[in-house]
């Protein structure tokens, strides 16, 4: 049996990666973003199916979710869109960032489980289970200083996750949150620095391989093929360089002494 995956952001980063690894294991996958020109591309690549959808309008959701249900049924989402707007201080935060950044990581989420959790389980009843996966952030685990605006976003998208867990305990539908520390993608801090690009490489300036886009649609990839009776709750996954949130080595990686 072919599976179908539905995979949001898939325009570039872990969304576009994942909808390569998918195609690559030989599942049907439809991939979902805002920008119809690289969705189109990555189509005409992969053989994936591509649908242009703004996930935060509402009534772009709903038009989205009809066409799904009419094309097919839904084994999987993989929700990877959403992101990170500026690194400003609580109190001189852009309340249009902080906005934008609920309504992309929250209530699109929010509006994608409510629009597919009925074709999930219309495929999970025939064909034994289905799959919701989030990608979430570290950012949703540890505070940190001009975070706070993702640092929120993310939190309330990781709870969300885990109540879903729990309000879909009985069914055959398993809920993967997987959060990543530091990626290094093409857009993601660029975006987050507005168009800096300087700023944006001396995030990652002297970081021995941090995590690639392809790391992150590994793991989603390897949740999905697991054994149908093992569910992945929460995966945290981060570069070894990045020990943990606020700890980040620069420059090669050695060993400090042998005895």
């Amino acid at each position: 049996m072919i599976r179908r995956a539905v995979v949001t952001g898939a325009s570039s980063g872990i969304g576009a990666a994942t909808v390569r690894a998918l195609r690559g294991r030989g599942w049907d996958v439809v991939g979902v973003a805002r920008r119809e020109d690289r969705l189109t591309a990555l189509a005409e690549e992969t053989g994936a199916s591509a649908i242009a959808c703004d996930l935060t309008d509402g009534e772009a959701v709903d038009a989205l979710v009809a066409e799904l249900e009419k094309s097919g049924p839904v084994h999987a989402l993989v929700q990877v869109a959403g992101g990170a707007r500026g690194t400003d201080r609580v109190e001189d935060a852009s309340v249009d960032d902080w906005q934008w950044m609920f309504d992309a990581n929250v209530l699109a989420t929010q509006r994608l489980v409510a629009g597919l959790l009925p074709l999930l389980r219309r495929a999970a009843a025939s064909d034994g289970h289905a799959d919701a996966v989030f990608i979430t952030s570290t950012a949703a685990q540890t505070a940190y200083a001009g975070g706070a605006g993702y640092n929120a976003a993310k939190a309330a998208e990781s709870m969300l996750v885990k109540v879903l867990r729990q309000e879909l305990n009985g069914e055959p539908i398993r809920v993967v949150e997987i959060a990543p520390g530091m990626v290094h993608t093409e857009e993601f801090t660029l975006n987050r620095l507005g168009g800096d690009t300087v700023a944006a490489e001396a995030v990652y300036s002297g970081v021995e391989a941090p995590l690639l886009a392809e790391d992150v649609a590994d793991v989603i990839a390897y949740a999905l093929e697991s054994p149908r009776h093992v569910n992945l709750d929460q995966i945290t996954m981060r570069p070894v360089a990045q020990s943990a949130q606020h700890l980040l080595a620069r420059g090669p990686l050695r060993v400090r002494s042998i005895d």
